[in-house]
């Protein structure tokens, strides 16, 4: 596979099952709600420097915005740069799902004896597809071979021993381990020069702030009340999940499911073509809101054919019970 883009950047498209409007008494559109409400459930697509780990940058925003939790998208190390999002408050609650999503990188490798190009372009395209991976001595998980999904990798220039390549690969892919497999593969050995990640999931360079942006958007508002800026800087959640297939549902629904239900057919307004059983989805609200993040148990197909039964499995709910009026009922108590 060589398409150049992430699997979180198809384009997606919604069918339709059912017509509803939404109650404007209850939740609001992401875009419009309070500023601290923003913040509390706000993502920051922040540029890591080189030097500080991201578990350091992370406590930096926490502390810039004075939130008490944030929590970042996956760890890059002390010299990498780049793409770093950082879910905010109760956003934190979705990180899980932006970890597990695709990245991007600008990798600097450095070969250890001198290859003809023609050669390292050819061998570079085999390190395309599925290739086993053993992480490295040093790293956060066990050590055991296993496999990762390298979506594309182009070689973007060769100069004597610098090879610079831009590399999509699925969650979890060491590029030192990459680069040094590449080596082997060349006969001459390599390793990884320079790092800088350039797209986590749905988020790009393109949009990134750095910390001393956010520092400024937070004394313009606290000082001077103008939340414009911060707005710009810290966005909606809900930009951090829209990799993920969706589902629209009622918002006679949306209660049942921030108690834990599961999202059954009749709750169902609008879906994603493509859910096969078993993806991971994010059930919205007509206002655009994030519910729930759920399992599938139909594809589309299936929930576009029925008229009851379950959908999805709840896995972590979002948003806060009671966000929402209250569409189902108890049984009555029996009386004698």
């Amino acid at each position: 596979m060589n398409s150049g883009i992430l699997p979180s950047e198809y384009k997606r498209e919604l069918v339709h099952k059912a017509e509803a409007k939404t109650s404007p008494f209850y939740g609001c559109s992401p875009y419009e709600r309070p500023i601290r409400q923003h913040l509390e459930m706000g993502v920051v697509n922040l540029d890591k420097s080189a030097g500080p780990t991201s578990h350091e940058v992370t406590a930096w925003v926490k502390d810039i915005l004075e939130l008490g939790k944030a929590g970042h998208s996956g760890s890059l190390d002390p010299v990498v740069t780049g793409v770093l999002p950082i879910m905010l408050g109760r956003a934190t609650k979705t990180v899980a799902a932006l970890r597990l999503s695709g990245k991007e990188y600008i990798c600097l490798m450095t070969l250890h004896e001198f290859v003809p190009e023609k050669k390292v372009i050819r061998v570079c395209r085999q390190f395309t597809g599925p290739i086993f991976q053993m992480p490295p001595i040093i790293s956060a998980v066990k050590r055991a071979v296993r496999v990762r999904n390298i979506y594309y990798l182009e070689v973007l220039d060769v100069k004597e021993k610098s090879v610079l390549m831009r590399v999509g690969c699925e969650a979890g892919t060491y590029m030192r381990k990459l680069c040094h497999d590449i080596g082997v593969a060349l006969g001459c050995g390599a390793h990884m020069q320079e790092l800088r990640r350039t797209k986590t999931g749905p988020f790009r360079e393109d949009t990134l702030v750095t910390l001393h942006e956010l520092k400024d958007a937070y004394v313009f508002w606290k000082e001077d009340g103008d939340e414009s800026f911060l707005r710009e800087v810290v966005r909606p959640m809900e930009e951090g999940l829209s990799h993920l297939p969706k589902i629209i549902i009622r918002d006679s629904a949306v209660d049942a499911v921030c108690r834990g239900a599961a999202i059954a057919v009749p709750g169902i307004l609008s879906l994603d073509k493509n859910i096969a059983k078993g993806d991971d989805i994010c059930l919205f609200t007509l206002k655009g809101e994030a519910v729930a993040l759920c399992t599938s148990l139909m594809d589309t197909a299936e929930m576009l054919e029925k008229k009851h039964g379950i959908v999805a499995t709840t896995e972590r709910v979002i948003m806060d019970a009671g966000t929402y009026a209250q569409g189902w009922h108890s049984k009555p108590p029996k009386t004698d």
